[in-house]
């Protein structure tokens, strides 16, 4: 089978287990899944691809949660929510002199993800438990890596063109 059509057919099945997964079993947003695991690809790849894609979006959460944890600080003030994300998008270019967080949209995606799930399940990210839209994210972000790990394996284990990446 030729690399395009082994990848469609393995992002059916692993897009197809996905969504059902993170419909009834893993309470993890299906889109941020899906955003880590195109994080996978953009960033090359195999096991440096998963490290790096999981370094910068968990830096991004981590930055996302602490703009809108320092916003709560002055709640409904949205000159000093803005500030705050002018903050936080500082932070996320900064961190791009560490090599392993390049590069900067990487971490934006993890920033993304991290106000998407708290503005989605209404769960402020002080709240002190499972449901913490920062775990919730961090979670997601690293089962997105995992996807989109397997699905370069399965594509290859599918292709003519077999060659099997690092593994992480």
């Amino acid at each position: 089978m030729k690399k395009t059509e082994a990848m469609a057919l393995s992002i059916c099945v692993l897009g197809a287990l996905d969504t059902y997964l993170t419909a009834t079993v893993l309470p993890i947003p299906v889109w941020v899944t899906f955003i880590a695991w195109a994080s996978f690809f953009i960033l090359g790849g195999g096991a440096r691809g998963f490290k790096q894609s999981i370094a910068c979006n968990l830096t991004g959460v981590f930055i996302g949660w602490s703009s809108l944890f320092a916003s709560g600080l002055v709640p409904g003030n949205v000159p000093f929510l803005a500030l705050c994300v002018g903050v936080g998008s500082a932070c996320m270019v900064l961190s791009s002199k560490v090599t392993l967080l390049q590069p900067t949209p990487a971490v934006v995606w993890g920033f993304a993800s991290l106000v998407a799930t708290t503005v989605a399940t209404g769960v402020p990210v002080t709240h002190a438990g499972l449901t913490n839209p920062g775990l919730i994210a961090a979670a997601a972000v690293i089962v997105g890596a995992s996807f989109g790990f397997a699905h370069e394996l399965m594509g290859s284990a599918l292709s003519r063109e077999a060659t099997a990446p690092e593994a992480p």
